[in-house]
């Protein structure tokens, strides 16, 4: 039976050796820069593990944590398997995803379940950019005759797909209610306060006012 890279070849007529070359070419720029995100990605889940509200949520990113650096791994011996030199590329991608993350812990309170939400839609954020780049690259890898590293980069894929479920199970069980109540009671006792305050002002004759829940004592004389 064909393997999908040969089906794909034969539905476009067959690869020449230009567009071969051309090919490889975008595989390993684009390896470069999946290893780059992987070893990016490292740091940030530490940091969001670190940020994490509930155990559920911090032993999610440290198990992806870990997992990615068997990634890194796995890159290094796809980068063998083909011959090529391991190096680092770019990725404004993972970049500017890894500051959003830090942007929600930032605009979010320490201990609240508000934070676990935003920090799981940041994690998802950088899982579908993965999924995305390790999906094209399996591709790649099977149209160029790579199978040794097609079947590395799969495994992988299927990791973040997984990584990507773990975090849609945990907002969905319990996380993303939670917050939404946290956020109501919130603003019920932001109402309350303001109800409260409305209430014990009063005011004279001539149109000024005084505040009664300024009094901290008995006794004590009203501030007009």
């Amino acid at each position: 039976m064909a393997t999908f890279g040969e089906r794909i070849a034969n539905f476009f007529g067959g690869i020449d050796t230009e567009t071969q070359e051309g090919l490889q070419s975008l595989f390993v720029n684009e390896l470069k820069d999946i290893y780059y995100a992987e070893k990016q990605a490292i740091d940030a889940l530490g940091e969001q593990a670190d940020a994490s509200t509930t155990d559920e949520v911090r032993n999610a990113f440290l198990l992806h944590q870990n997992e990615t650096r068997n990634q890194v791994s796995r890159l290094e011996q796809v980068f063998n398997s083909i011959g090529i030199d391991v190096e680092e590329g770019s990725c404004d991608a993972i970049d500017g995803l890894v500051d959003d993350a830090q942007r929600i812990v930032s605009n979010t309170d320490s201990g609240s379940l508000t934070r676990d939400a935003g920090l799981i839609i940041a994690g998802q954020k950088i899982e579908h950019h993965e999924i995305a780049a390790y999906g094209s690259v399996v591709t790649l890898a099977q149209v160029l005759g790579y199978q040794e590293a097609a079947r590395l980069l799969q495994q992988t894929l299927d990791e973040e797909k997984n990584a990507d479920k773990k975090l849609t199970i945990l907002a969905e069980s319990f996380i993303n209610n939670r917050a939404a109540s946290e956020s109501d009671d919130t603003y019920r006792n932001d109402r309350d306060r303001t109800d409260y305050t409305e209430q014990r002002s009063v005011v004279n004759p001539d149109g000024t006012r005084y505040d009664t829940g300024s009094s901290t004592t008995r006794g004590d004389s009203f501030t007009i």
